[in-house]
């Protein structure tokens, strides 16, 4: 039969990042034939994965080889991104946020911010669905990143036969943001206890109204605070992304980042070194400011991969290579995250015994 025949010729195409072919991998997922015409559908984990062009034109390429000459082919490609974990933030008609994912680190003022937010729109440049949640109370970043005025007004709305009320998240090149910053005035002091920023950081997850998202990306306090522990505790995270300068007192504190993830059980996708270097303007070479290979070696030495070494460069954008190679790990990693997960066990038949 001709659709054995192209599910065979799928078998023979492999993805580089999973190490399987389409068909296994279960990508194809309706073959339609009719009178000289072939219909196939591709779904991706995520249209975020760097070998999406070649699979889906390798797709094309096997099924006109194979159907007899003449057929038309017409491949249709989607993407279903799956949660890497049990999805915490799922509120029919409110939010379907199926990754939720950390950028944190040890210590402040090394470009955590610039880093989740050039991460959230490469993500989104590659046609992912992406919210970003400034979660660092006391100096949010994300209103000054996009140019959000001060004077912003969340607006809410109210969820039929509930009580409850919902923020609507401000949208901005093509991302859903949320930050403290949008609600109270920055310029006065935050004189907030913990239980009250535990309290805040709560409803900026779980009292927006988010809609269907396939990465939210957090950008965290620095530190391993308050915070921290409170969303390991109540929102079920699909990984985290540590972001460290190269001196030897920030490495140092990415020790604490990762052991304080590890105690959690939230998995750490990488480290990123950022102002690893500068590229002089006038001599075209490459000064290392701060030292070198620092985060490289931790990272060996921490069992995680190293995903970039970020230039000092203020006009790095999310379409350069830096960023565009690190959304694709990330999207890769929260794949596998999924193949790993345990297939979920199947309750046993009841048998009705009759008397």
């Amino acid at each position: 039969m001709l659709k054995d025949a192209l599910l065979e010729a799928f078998s023979k195409i492999q993805v580089p990042e999973l190490a399987q072919d389409v068909v296994k991998l279960g990508w194809v997922r309706n073959i339609e034939l009719s009178h000289q015409k072939v219909q196939i559908d591709l779904v991706l984990p995520t249209f975020a994965l760097k070998s999406e062009r070649i699979c889906a034109t390798a797709v094309k390429q096997a099924a006109i080889l194979t159907v007899p000459t003449g057929t038309q082919v017409d491949l249709n490609v989607f993407a279903e991104v799956l949660p890497a974990t049990e999805q915490s933030l799922k509120k029919p008609g409110i939010a379907d946020v199926k990754n939720v994912i950390l950028v944190l680190s040890g210590k402040g003022g090394v470009g955590k911010s610039t880093v989740a937010t050039n991460l959230a729109l490469a993500l989104s440049g590659m046609g992912c669905r992406v919210g970003l949640l400034d979660a660092d109370v006391y100096g949010p970043s994300i209103p000054t990143l996009f140019g959000i005025p001060k004077d912003v007004e969340v607006l809410g709305i109210a969820k039929e036969g509930s009580t409850e009320n919902y923020m609507i998240p401000l949208e901005q090149k093509g991302i859903k943001l949320m930050s403290i910053g949008f609600l109270v005035d920055t310029a006065s002091a935050m004189i907030w206890r913990g239980p009250m920023i535990a309290s805040a950081s709560m409803q900026m997850f779980y009292n927006v109204a988010w809609g269907d998202l396939d990465y939210l990306i957090v950008d965290m306090p620095p530190g391993t605070g308050d915070i921290h522990l409170t969303i390991s505790q109540k929102v079920n995270v699909a990984g985290a992304l540590i972001v460290s300068t190269p001196q030897e007192l920030a490495l140092a504190d990415v020790v604490r980042a990762k052991a304080m993830l590890d105690k959690v059980n939230i998995p750490t996708f990488g480290l990123i070194e950022n102002m690893s270097y500068f590229v002089c303007d006038s001599c075209d070479k490459r000064h290392e400011i701060f030292s070198h290979g620092g985060a490289m070696s931790l990272a060996k030495r921490l069992e995680i991969p190293c995903l970039a070494e970020l230039p000092l460069n203020a006009s790095l954008t999310a379409q350069d290579a830096p960023y565009q190679e690190l959304a694709h790990a990330i999207a890769t990693g929260v794949v596998k995250a999924v193949l790993s997960r345990p297939a979920p066990k199947k309750e046993k038949a009841r048998l009705n015994i009759l008397a």
